[in-house]
Protein backbone atom coordinates (compact mmCIF):
# COMPACT_ATOMS: atom_id res chain seq x y z
CA UNK A 1 0.00 0.00 0.00
CA UNK A 2 1.94 3.43 -0.92
CA UNK A 3 1.68 6.32 1.12
CA UNK A 4 -1.45 8.38 -0.39
CA UNK A 5 -3.76 4.94 -0.02
CA UNK A 6 -2.32 5.22 3.78
CA UNK A 7 -3.60 8.45 4.19
CA UNK A 8 -6.58 7.88 2.80
CA UNK A 9 -7.01 5.65 5.14
CA UNK A 10 -6.60 8.01 8.08
CA UNK A 11 -9.08 10.34 6.93
CA UNK A 12 -10.80 10.19 9.47
CA UNK A 13 -8.48 12.02 11.94
CA UNK A 14 -9.73 15.84 12.45
CA UNK A 15 -7.04 17.45 10.30
CA UNK A 16 -4.59 17.24 7.59
CA UNK A 17 -1.93 17.79 10.00
CA UNK A 18 -2.33 14.47 12.41
CA UNK A 19 -2.97 12.41 8.78
CA UNK A 20 0.62 14.04 8.12
CA UNK A 21 1.61 12.73 11.17
CA UNK A 22 0.75 9.27 11.05
CA UNK A 23 1.96 8.91 7.68
CA UNK A 24 5.57 9.94 8.02
CA UNK A 25 5.93 8.22 11.49
CA UNK A 26 4.41 5.23 9.81
CA UNK A 27 7.33 5.72 6.68
CA UNK A 28 9.85 5.26 8.82
CA UNK A 29 8.59 2.83 10.72
CA UNK A 30 8.98 0.90 7.55
CA UNK A 31 12.42 2.79 5.38
CA UNK A 32 14.35 5.06 8.01
CA UNK A 33 17.57 2.70 9.22
CA UNK A 34 19.89 4.36 12.19
CA UNK A 35 21.93 7.05 10.56
CA UNK A 36 24.56 6.38 13.81
CA UNK A 37 24.87 2.75 13.26
CA UNK A 38 24.21 -0.20 10.72
CA UNK A 39 20.56 -0.80 12.09
CA UNK A 40 18.36 -1.25 8.88
CA UNK A 41 15.75 -0.09 10.96
CA UNK A 42 14.61 2.17 13.85
CA UNK A 43 11.93 1.28 16.78
CA UNK A 44 8.70 3.38 17.25
CA UNK A 45 8.71 4.34 21.17
CA UNK A 46 5.81 3.95 23.74
CA UNK A 47 2.84 6.96 22.50
CA UNK A 48 3.98 10.00 25.23
CA UNK A 49 7.65 9.23 25.18
CA UNK A 50 9.20 12.97 25.53
CA UNK A 51 10.55 14.22 22.74
CA UNK A 52 11.57 10.70 21.33
CA UNK A 53 9.40 8.87 18.24
CA UNK A 54 11.77 6.48 17.48
CA UNK A 55 15.27 4.49 18.92
CA UNK A 56 17.60 2.45 17.07
CA UNK A 57 17.82 -0.69 19.13
CA UNK A 58 21.36 -1.37 19.09
CA UNK A 59 22.83 1.88 19.54
CA UNK A 60 20.19 3.30 21.25
CA UNK A 61 20.50 6.79 19.60
CA UNK A 62 17.08 8.63 20.02
CA UNK A 63 15.18 10.22 17.07
CA UNK A 64 12.43 12.54 17.01
CA UNK A 65 10.79 13.64 13.86
CA UNK A 66 9.02 16.77 12.40
CA UNK A 67 7.63 17.01 9.44
CA UNK A 68 5.94 19.82 6.98
CA UNK A 69 4.37 20.29 4.03
CA UNK A 70 6.70 22.67 3.18
CA UNK A 71 10.25 22.95 2.67
CA UNK A 72 11.75 23.93 6.16
CA UNK A 73 12.45 27.27 6.66
CA UNK A 74 14.78 28.91 9.21
CA UNK A 75 13.10 27.68 12.31
CA UNK A 76 11.45 24.44 13.26
CA UNK A 77 8.97 24.41 16.43
CA UNK A 78 9.92 22.11 19.18
CA UNK A 79 9.43 21.22 22.99
CA UNK A 80 9.24 23.29 26.20
CA UNK A 81 11.89 26.06 26.18
CA UNK A 82 13.26 25.25 29.52
CA UNK A 83 13.06 21.41 29.39
CA UNK A 84 14.65 21.63 25.90
CA UNK A 85 17.95 24.08 27.88
CA UNK A 86 17.45 21.48 30.55
CA UNK A 87 18.10 18.32 27.71
CA UNK A 88 20.55 20.49 25.56
CA UNK A 89 23.19 20.72 28.89
CA UNK A 90 22.25 17.27 30.36
CA UNK A 91 23.09 16.05 26.72
CA UNK A 92 19.72 14.09 26.44
CA UNK A 93 18.31 15.97 23.74
CA UNK A 94 17.24 13.24 20.32
CA UNK A 95 18.30 13.51 16.84
CA UNK A 96 16.27 15.31 14.66
CA UNK A 97 14.53 14.23 11.78
CA UNK A 98 13.09 16.56 9.37
CA UNK A 99 10.37 15.17 6.39
CA UNK A 100 8.88 17.52 4.16
CA UNK A 101 5.98 15.55 2.59
CA UNK A 102 4.04 15.91 -0.96
CA UNK A 103 0.42 16.98 -1.24
CA UNK A 104 0.23 13.34 -1.86
CA UNK A 105 1.78 12.49 1.31
CA UNK A 106 5.08 10.96 -0.69
CA UNK A 107 8.47 12.04 0.96
CA UNK A 108 10.12 14.46 -1.18
CA UNK A 109 13.20 15.33 1.53
CA UNK A 110 14.59 14.24 4.71
CA UNK A 111 17.61 15.38 6.58
CA UNK A 112 18.77 14.44 9.98
CA UNK A 113 20.69 16.65 12.09
CA UNK A 114 22.51 14.84 14.73
CA UNK A 115 21.95 15.81 18.36
CA UNK A 116 25.07 16.92 19.12
CA UNK A 117 24.84 20.48 17.07
CA UNK A 118 21.47 20.86 18.85
CA UNK A 119 23.23 23.22 21.30
CA UNK A 120 21.86 26.89 23.70
CA UNK A 121 22.68 29.06 20.66
CA UNK A 122 20.46 27.24 18.17
CA UNK A 123 17.67 27.56 20.29
CA UNK A 124 15.55 30.24 20.26
CA UNK A 125 12.57 31.21 23.09
CA UNK A 126 9.17 32.24 22.12
CA UNK A 127 6.51 34.15 23.58
CA UNK A 128 4.14 32.69 26.19
CA UNK A 129 0.93 31.51 24.88
CA UNK A 130 -1.38 34.16 25.29
CA UNK A 131 -4.32 33.92 28.26
CA UNK A 132 -6.73 32.78 26.05
CA UNK A 133 -4.69 29.53 24.92
CA UNK A 134 -5.37 26.08 26.56
CA UNK A 135 -2.22 26.32 27.96
CA UNK A 136 -2.40 30.00 28.93
CA UNK A 137 1.61 30.96 29.82
CA UNK A 138 3.40 27.77 28.26
CA UNK A 139 6.60 28.91 26.46
CA UNK A 140 8.05 27.15 23.75
CA UNK A 141 10.77 27.22 21.39
CA UNK A 142 12.41 27.09 17.93
CA UNK A 143 15.21 25.04 16.38
CA UNK A 144 17.22 28.29 14.28
CA UNK A 145 18.56 26.03 11.29
CA UNK A 146 20.31 28.88 10.38
CA UNK A 147 22.86 28.48 13.21
CA UNK A 148 23.07 24.84 12.02
CA UNK A 149 26.00 24.45 9.58
CA UNK A 150 25.83 21.73 6.87
CA UNK A 151 27.58 19.33 8.47
CA UNK A 152 24.79 19.26 11.42
CA UNK A 153 21.92 18.59 8.39
CA UNK A 154 22.79 15.42 6.43
CA UNK A 155 20.57 14.83 3.88
CA UNK A 156 18.90 10.99 3.92
CA UNK A 157 16.11 12.20 0.44
CA UNK A 158 16.35 14.81 -1.49
CA UNK A 159 13.45 15.56 -4.12
CA UNK A 160 12.25 12.07 -3.78
CA UNK A 161 15.63 10.44 -4.31
CA UNK A 162 17.39 8.58 -1.45
CA UNK A 163 20.78 9.14 -0.30
CA UNK A 164 23.01 5.85 -0.35
CA UNK A 165 22.85 4.97 3.71
CA UNK A 166 26.47 3.90 3.95
CA UNK A 167 26.99 7.97 3.08
CA UNK A 168 24.76 9.19 5.66
CA UNK A 169 26.25 7.16 8.34
CA UNK A 170 29.41 8.27 7.13
CA UNK A 171 28.60 11.92 8.14
CA UNK A 172 27.03 10.75 10.83
CA UNK A 173 29.85 9.27 12.54
CA UNK A 174 31.82 12.57 11.67
CA UNK A 175 29.24 14.83 13.44
CA UNK A 176 29.59 11.86 16.49
CA UNK A 177 32.83 13.75 17.20
CA UNK A 178 31.61 16.63 18.80
CA UNK A 179 30.32 13.66 21.82
CA UNK A 180 33.93 14.38 22.79
CA UNK A 181 33.03 17.58 23.62
CA UNK A 182 31.16 18.35 27.25
CA UNK A 183 27.57 19.35 25.93
CA UNK A 184 28.14 23.25 27.34
CA UNK A 185 31.14 23.03 25.35
CA UNK A 186 29.87 22.57 21.95
CA UNK A 187 27.99 25.88 20.96
CA UNK A 188 31.37 27.66 20.79
CA UNK A 189 32.38 24.84 18.49
CA UNK A 190 29.28 24.78 16.16
CA UNK A 191 28.96 28.41 15.79
CA UNK A 192 32.23 28.56 14.66
CA UNK A 193 31.91 25.81 12.25
CA UNK A 194 28.94 27.63 10.81
CA UNK A 195 30.74 30.73 10.21
CA UNK A 196 33.22 29.22 8.76
CA UNK A 197 31.22 27.31 6.39
CA UNK A 198 29.55 30.27 5.62
CA UNK A 199 32.36 31.67 4.02
CA UNK A 200 31.52 29.28 0.88
CA UNK A 201 35.40 28.25 0.58
CA UNK A 202 37.27 24.97 1.33
CA UNK A 203 40.38 27.32 2.67
CA UNK A 204 40.29 30.45 4.91
CA UNK A 205 42.11 32.01 6.74
CA UNK A 206 42.30 33.27 10.57
CA UNK A 207 41.52 36.67 9.54
CA UNK A 208 38.35 35.60 7.74
CA UNK A 209 37.00 34.38 10.97
CA UNK A 210 37.83 37.05 12.68
CA UNK A 211 35.46 38.92 10.83
CA UNK A 212 32.83 37.45 12.67
CA UNK A 213 34.40 38.54 16.17
CA UNK A 214 31.59 41.10 16.75
CA UNK A 215 28.80 38.21 16.16
CA UNK A 216 30.52 35.71 18.62
CA UNK A 217 30.38 38.84 21.17
CA UNK A 218 27.10 39.18 21.14
CA UNK A 219 26.01 35.37 21.49
CA UNK A 220 28.69 34.44 23.97
CA UNK A 221 28.36 37.93 25.91
CA UNK A 222 30.45 36.10 29.09
CA UNK A 223 33.75 35.67 26.92
CA UNK A 224 36.00 38.56 26.77
CA UNK A 225 38.54 37.60 24.63
CA UNK A 226 36.65 36.07 21.85
CA UNK A 227 40.28 36.21 19.43
CA UNK A 228 41.82 33.70 21.69
CA UNK A 229 38.67 31.93 21.87
CA UNK A 230 38.34 31.42 18.27
CA UNK A 231 42.05 30.30 17.55
CA UNK A 232 41.16 27.81 20.41
CA UNK A 233 37.78 26.21 18.48
CA UNK A 234 40.10 26.25 15.16
CA UNK A 235 42.40 23.98 17.09
CA UNK A 236 39.35 21.79 18.52
CA UNK A 237 37.72 21.73 14.65
CA UNK A 238 41.34 20.17 13.69
CA UNK A 239 41.77 17.54 16.46
CA UNK A 240 37.86 16.66 15.38
CA UNK A 241 38.47 16.16 11.94
CA UNK A 242 36.85 19.11 10.74
CA UNK A 243 39.69 21.20 9.75
CA UNK A 244 43.31 20.31 8.92
CA UNK A 245 45.75 23.08 9.23
CA UNK A 246 47.85 24.50 5.71
CA UNK A 247 50.00 27.43 7.00
CA UNK A 248 50.32 29.33 9.84
CA UNK A 249 46.99 31.39 9.99
CA UNK A 250 45.25 29.19 7.26
CA UNK A 251 43.32 26.26 7.39
CA UNK A 252 41.04 23.62 5.16
CA UNK A 253 37.69 22.25 5.71
CA UNK A 254 37.90 18.54 5.45
CA UNK A 255 35.07 17.58 2.94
Amino acid sequence: MNLQARAELGSTLRSRSQIARVVTEDWCGREMYCPACDVQSLAKTRPGSPSCDFICIRCEERYELKNCKHRFGIRIPDSAYASMLAAIRSDRTPNLLAIQYSPTFSIVNLFVVPRYFITENVIEKRPPLGTHARRAGWIGCNILLSRIPIDGRITVVREGVPAASPDVQTLFLRAKQLRKLPATSRGWTVDVLNAIRSLGATEFSLADVYRFETHFAESHATNRNIKAKIRQQLQVLRDLGFLAFVAPGRYRIIA
